[in-house]
């Protein structure tokens, strides 16, 4: 049903779109829960935090809870189970004092030195990998209220048929994409379900603050300089934008993106994602944030709906992702924070064979084109009626991808570069690699901008 972790929360946040907005904060119950949360949080643009939570079992039968700790002292207590299993006040409170300590270790550990959000009037999205036998999204949901937010809502990809936490008082709403008869475990859903770690909790925690930060500043001038406000009588200003986007593609088909662009851009880089990766991938936003301190624009966005993303050959359809990225290049001309800018392209896998191929067809129009681990030999017949110059980028270390790019290179007749990075396998996971394939980018596009390299 999902590939892994990110594919289900790629798909939840199409469920969550409603809560968009300044006054939602995601929480991701530690560890499974926060990959799926990080991509809600993406989508949404939303503020990312965990909700650490410890059960209060019945001392006589743990499994029962009869109540709930989470951080800042908050304690939730079932008065009926207390009241019914004959549990006294000195038990239940030994029990809590008990769980409130490995809550503020945990805490410690998935937040090192930083204060937990305030949850006071939000609306809390508690996001978790599944719902078996949800004692633990429960008691995060009711913590969550506790803690003074004003909705709570519970989003999970799958539950069990016969759960039903829309009935719960302490949940608003329950969102959840598959509720199958047949359920054993959560982990039986996914292709992949390997054991989150801590620290790729707190790497997904310091990832998410970085990117809140930068929605913050990014495109924001200082009162009174040049680039706040309208363009000026010379016309050639731009105020910068960071904003969610909606770019209608025909078909009555609108595809969701994100648009960034640092006052007095250089250009705009339409990213073109191939197969297994989106706008929300940390890699395409970590090139991005590049780009964007070099003084260029980008537009993030998803090539297919996530319906069409469901049928692999759409995914090698190279005729119908160009067509949407050439629908997406004519949109981003009309907009104003974008007027007059040159257009360039960033693909990577099967995407870097639609931005050739697009920009095959408009000439002109398109300035540059870089490829990361690209698949440029899916548009070879096109490859000569390139004229935007072209950077093939890929790692030294994927073998069968190089080669391919070497003899789609021989098909090129414009300017046209193959950069090699040593010790990178495909997707650039090596240390250093991503960030030399980003500087390679960065470089190629200032120099066939009009800007300057960096080193």
């Amino acid at each position: 049903m999902f590939r892994d972790r990110r594919d289900a929360g790629r798909r939840l946040a199409q469920r969550l779109l409603q809560y968009r907005g300044p006054d939602t904060v995601v929480l991701g119950l530690p560890r499974g829960g926060v990959p799926v949360a990080a991509e809600v949080a993406d989508t949404l643009a939303a503020p990312l935090d965990v909700i650490v939570v410890r059960k209060l079992g019945v001392p006589q039968q743990p499994e029962l809870a009869m109540g709930a700790v989470g951080e800042g002292n908050v304690i939730v207590v079932n008065d009926r189970i207390v009241r019914d299993m004959g549990v006294s006040k000195a038990v239940l409170a030994a029990a809590a004092d008990r769980e409130r300590q490995i809550v503020e270790e945990r805490a410690r550990r998935f937040r090192p030195g930083q204060p937990r959000l305030s949850l006071v009037g939000k609306t809390a999205l508690v996001v978790d990998d599944g719902l078996a036998t949800g004692s633990t999204a429960r008691a995060a949901c009711s913590v969550a209220r506790a803690a003074g937010a004003s909705a709570v809502v519970l989003a999970v990809p799958v539950a069990p048929a016969d759960a039903t936490p829309a009935n719960w008082p302490q949940v608003d709403e329950f969102v959840c994409l598959q509720q199958p008869y047949r359920f054993n475990a959560v982990g039986e859903f996914y292709d992949h379900f390997g054991q989150t770690s801590d620290d790729e909790v707190v790497a997904l925690l310091e990832r998410a603050a970085v990117n809140t930060a930068a929605r913050t500043t990014v495109g924001r001038a200082p009162p009174g300089s040049a680039a706040e406000g309208d363009v000026g009588s010379g016309g050639a200003a731009h105020s910068g934008a960071d904003q969610d986007v909606v770019i209608p593609v025909g078909d009555d088909t609108v595809l969701p993106g994100h648009a960034t662009l640092p006052p007095d851009a250089l250009g705009v880089v339409l990213f073109a994602h191939g197969s297994g990766s989106s706008r929300t991938s940390p890699r395409n936003r970590y090139v991005a944030s590049v780009l964007h301190d070099a003084g260029l624009g980008t537009v993030l966005f998803d090539l297919l709906t996530t319906a069409e993303e469901s049928r692999r050959s759409n995914v090698f359809d190279i005729d119908l992702l160009s067509e949407r990225l050439g629908a997406a290049s004519d949109w981003a001309a009309r907009q104003p924070w974008a007027a007059g800018l040159p257009i360039a392209y960033f693909g990577a896998s099967t995407g870097a064979a639609a931005a050739l191929a697009a920009a095959a067809a408009r000439g002109e129009g398109v300035s540059v084109v870089v490829s990361r681990g690209g698949r440029p030999d899916l548009a070879i017949p096109v490859l000569h009626r390139v004229t935007a110059p072209t950077l093939l980028i890929v790692g030294g270390h994927d073998e069968a991808v190089l080669e391919l790019n070497r003899e789609a290179q021989r098909h090129l007749q414009c300017e046209n570069k193959l950069a090699v990075v040593p010790g990178a396998t495909h997707l650039f996971e090596e240390p250093g690699t991503l960030n030399e394939a980003a500087r390679l980018a960065r470089d190629w596009f200032l120099a066939h901008l009009g800007g300057t390299g960096v080193s």
